[in-house]
């Protein structure tokens, strides 16, 4: 994925928008996706979440890390072949077996109505939005609400990383 971040590297910190953060493109979860297929996708890209579209692309809600709480893999006794199956704990405490559930509706599981910011929206007033809804990511969207990029919570204590190497030293 290409970041939006080296753009940034001269603006002033209080200057960052969420178009200098993001990762853009973001990688989405169409809303048919299998439980399973959406569990390999997150698991295969190596990243704790992603939005779930519709059809025409608008975000509907986010399957993220949060949503599934823990993955694991545990031996299966479905033949004598020792057989992996993968589980997750949903939030509200029930093991789901990915392979009993891969045909649910990954609607059930997602978190619905994400907090989606505009590209131009600034890093303080981002931040913020991310503060107040106990998140760790935020979809940035464009026109239809579409998603165009993601900020997540290590992005932004990236660039204040960054600020605080350029800005001079107390002694």
């Amino acid at each position: 994925m290409k970041t939006a971040k080296a753009q940034a590297a001269s603006k002033p910190f209080q200057a960052l928008t969420a178009a200098d953060l993001m990762t853009a493109p973001v990688m989405v979860i169409h809303q048919e996706t299998s439980l399973k297929e959406a569990a390999h996708m997150l698991s295969g890209c190596h990243i704790s979440g992603a939005p779930v579209v519709d059809q025409e692309g608008r975000c509907l809600g986010v399957l993220s890390s949060s949503d599934f709480v823990t993955w694991a893999e545990e031996p299966g006794e479905a033949s004598a072949m020792e057989k992996k199956v993968t589980c997750f704990i949903a939030p509200w405490g029930e093991m789901i077996d990915i392979e009993e559930s891969a045909d649910q509706e990954i609607s059930r599981f997602m978190t619905p109505q994400p907090i989606t910011v505009s590209p131009k929206i600034y890093i303080g007033d981002l931040a913020q939005k991310m503060v107040d809804a106990h998140i760790h990511r935020v979809l940035v969207v464009e026109g239809q609400g579409s998603p165009c990029g993601i900020v997540t919570s290590t992005d932004i204590l990236a660039a204040v990383a960054k600020a605080a190497r350029r800005a001079p030293r107390g002694k």
